[in-house]
């Protein structure tokens, strides 16, 4: 006769899943449950613990720029003008992330005084005589 005191495994209730390990994006989850009978009684071969892939919202992807360019020439050869500088977008924001902050920049020069009328009229009358 084989021997009758072989004790099945007993095994608590799963637990719940745990949260995912991640709080946006792909990442891991796992629960788990208690052998109850004493080693000592038999093998136990069931596994003990779980694992299984989570997924959430997309994480947030923040604008991304390049540095500022060099200041632009004023755009007036005399008086009161314009100089520019931009930068580019290297990353788009997605998902909610942050937006993008200006990519051009103006501030006012002033390049040597414009000569008047009047001045210019005086030379030419000089110059034509």
């Amino acid at each position: 006769m084989p021997e009758c005191h072989t004790i099945p495994c007993l095994l608590s209730p799963w637990s719940e899943w745990s949260d995912c390990s991640v709080t946006c994006g792909k990442g891991m989850r796992t629960r788990q449950r208690m052998l109850k009978s004493a080693a000592e009684l038999g093998d136990c071969n069931e596994e003990l613990e779980q694992a299984e892939k989570c997924m959430l919202p997309e994480c947030p992807i923040d604008c991304e720029l390049t540095e500022w360019s060099q200041w632009s020439e004023c755009n007036t050869s005399c008086g009161k003008g314009h100089m520019i500088r931009t930068r580019m977008i290297k990353i788009e924001p997605q998902f909610g992330g942050t937006a993008c902050p200006e990519t051009v920049q103006r501030t006012k020069c002033r390049v040597r005084k414009c000569l008047r009328g009047a001045g210019m009229e005086k030379r030419r009358w000089k110059e034509a005589r």
